[in-house]
């Protein structure tokens, strides 16, 4: 069994021998396909869910039996710049709603039949304020990282991954920018609501920390150490943990995907277990999934995070699975196939 990295090093060397997928478990499912009472491709997208569950998962799948929904939670030192509209005190009062079933998430969860988990990470004590050194030390990744890996239990088939952290896609949008390049401009948005100057103000803080890191590292790693959060590098943990489980992870919004593609900076081909949950109404998250080459399974205008567009893809992956694994074939139904 694979074990937590200890180390940034120890890390960069995991994501460089990650698990592959199964092309066989790909033929299987496609095989099957083939004499479901259907047009072939008839369920689009769906059956490339199937696929992409079956070469994952390898002989076991495609399975949607054990499902997960992981909320991460961290406090941001930048926060005190001014650049959420919402103080950070909100952070661990929306851990308490968690935890008592009453945000958006627990519901939807409960929709999906998903069990449902939230982790705070060390919520009193904020990251550094980036603008002036790295969010973290590399003890403080690492502790991080390792409780997103807890986190994902090798017995799930598939975990939907979000976070909760006030001026957390502040901190989003400076990796996104360290990482891609541009103009502070194209990856700042809203977040909570910020607008006029509040919004300018956060804009320049995304530009000047990105100034200020960049021309210390390359390293996508370090990058998400200087300018992530904690929930950011657990949600990280989580995603390599779960390749290392060839568990299949549905990424949240603008957050999740930051934090993700640092992963798939460091090591092209990461993210390959990996699906868009839906795309995020900030900016920014378009022109992240462009960047990664992932197509979103949802489009509903949403931007609330905490793993609530992850969550409701669940029934979508659940009802491609339940088609292809209950769908009577031509002979079965007694219906003429093509010639």
């Amino acid at each position: 069994m694979t074990t937590c990295p200890s180390t940034l090093a120890e890390l960069s060397d995991l994501l460089n021998t990650l698990p592959q997928s199964s092309s066989a478990a790909v033929k299987r499912v496609q095989k099957r396909d083939q004499v479901l009472t259907k047009p072939p491709g008839a369920l689009g997208r769906l059956e490339e869910i199937v696929e992409h569950l079956a070469k994952w998962q390898g002989e076991i799948g495609p399975r949607t039996k054990h499902v997960g929904v992981r909320v991460f939670a961290g406090n941001h030192g930048v926060a005190r710049q001014g650049v959420s509209a919402f103080p950070s005190d909100v952070t661990l009062q929306m851990v308490a709603n968690f935890e008592a079933g009453g945000a958006a998430v627990n519901q939807i969860s409960t929709v999906a039949d998903a069990s449902f988990g939230v982790i705070a990470l060390d919520l009193e004590n904020p990251t550094e304020d980036f603008t002036s050194a790295p969010a973290m030390t590399e003890d403080a990744f690492i502790a991080a990282f390792a409780a997103g890996w807890d986190a994902t239990p090798i017995e799930l088939d598939i975990i939907a991954i979000g976070e909760m952290g006030i001026a957390n896609t502040t901190s989003a949008a400076a990796v996104a920018m360290a990482l891609y390049g541009g103009e502070a401009i194209d990856w700042v948005g809203p977040g909570t609501g910020v607008k006029d100057e509040a919004l300018a103000l956060k804009t320049r803080v995304v530009a000047s920390a990105v100034d200020l890191h960049i021309s210390e590292t390359s390293d996508a790693l370090d990058v998400l150490r200087r300018l992530g959060g904690r929930e950011l590098v657990a949600m990280a943990g989580a995603i390599v943990r779960a390749r290392c489980n060839h568990t299949v992870v549905l990424i949240d919004g603008y957050v999740a995907g930051a934090a993700a593609a640092a992963l798939e900076c460091a090591t092209p081909g990461a993210l390959d277990h990996c699906l868009a949950a839906h795309v995020s109404a900030e900016p920014g998250h378009q022109l992240l999934l462009e960047k990664l080459d992932k197509q979103p399974l949802l489009n509903l205008g949403m931007r609330l995070g905490e793993a609530s567009g992850a969550a409701l893809a669940i029934p979508i992956v659940r009802a491609a699975v339940a088609c292809h694994t209950g769908m009577a074939t031509f002979d079965t139904a007694g219906v003429t196939n093509k010639d």
